[in-house]
């Protein structure tokens, strides 16, 4: 089965993708090579580099995040009350649908 992604740019450029439930937003966005999505760990909770914001009307369907994934979101200078990592959003059939803004790193903007 798949389900509905979206990723919103700081551009306000978006993209849909359509990805296999199981797999985390981050897989989806890199292998479809959305801008302003990157990774330095891989996807192991690390870096923060895949931070995004979630749409908040999304916000409360997700799981709460890891107390390993809050510390890391804890150093992150732009992270507010939406920030998730994408590499801890798994997806599900209940987030079918689900929309993500990126945000343009310091070397882009």
């Amino acid at each position: 089965m798949t389900v509905r992604l979206r990723f919103v740019q700081s551009t306000g450029d978006t993209r849909e993708l359509s990805v296999e439930v199981g797999r985390t937003a981050l897989e989806a966005g890199l292998a479809a090579g959305v801008p302003e999505l990157e990774s330095e760990c891989g996807g192991a909770c690390t870096c923060a580099a895949c931070h995004v914001r979630v749409e908040p009307a999304w916000f409360d369907r997700l799981p709460p995040p890891s107390k390993i994934e809050a510390g890391v979101l804890s150093i992150v200078e732009e992270a507010g009350p939406e920030s998730r990592l994408s590499c801890q959003i798994r997806l599900t059939e209940e987030l079918d649908g689900l929309i993500l803004h990126t945000m343009a790193r310091a070397a882009e903007a």
